[in-house]
């Protein structure tokens, strides 16, 4: 794309012949096009058409941002590389994944319930759920769990020598 001249180039060799726009796009976010056109005659007897366009009749036509969108494109494109920039996009990319798995694999676009304090109730329960269903996943660890301290109660049963049942709710029958 040679923006001073204002054509475009194909790999072929072959220079557009008409240059138009820039032309504001149906969206209003996104950027205006500039669309460059290249002829039938320029199209037509080229070998390599079909890697250019899949119509039949009509030409190959390119449409791309104006030339300071297109710099800013290429820059961040570049900062993109950085490991910097890698680093900071990974905690992105984790908490995008967390999301995509609320609102895609629990149903979290609609609520079961009416009013704000159901409706909160109904993500903390989530939330929790998704927490479990994660560390159930996770690999055990090597070490045994450490045994709790005994109360003061079962210390003193064991300072007296009184046997504790495995379970209190035995002892009544």
């Amino acid at each position: 794309m040679d923006y001073d001249r204002r054509q475009v180039t194909c790999p072929q060799g072959q220079v557009s012949r008409g240059w138009h726009g820039p032309y504001p796009t149906s969206s209003p976010t996104a950027a205006p096009l500039i669309v460059a056109r290249f002829t039938k005659s320029q199209c037509h007897p080229c070998p390599a058409r079909t890697q250019c366009t899949t119509s039949r009749e009509s030409t190959r036509t390119v449409g791309f941002p104006p030339r300071e969108l297109r710099d800013l494109q290429l820059r961040i494109r570049a900062e993109q590389q950085t490991p910097e920039w890698k680093t900071r996009y990974a905690v992105r990319s984790g908490v995008e994944g967390t999301v995509n798995e609320f609102a895609h694999g629990h149903g979290m676009r609609r609520c079961r319930y009416r009013g704000q304090g159901k409706v909160h109730l109904q993500h903390v329960l989530i939330a929790i759920a998704i927490n479990i269903e994660r560390l159930s996943g996770l690999p055990p660890t090597e070490e045994a769990p450490r045994s709790r301290r005994p109360t003061a109660f079962q210390t003193y049963l064991d300072q007296h020598e009184i046997l504790r049942p495995k379970s209190w709710r035995t002892l009544g029958t």
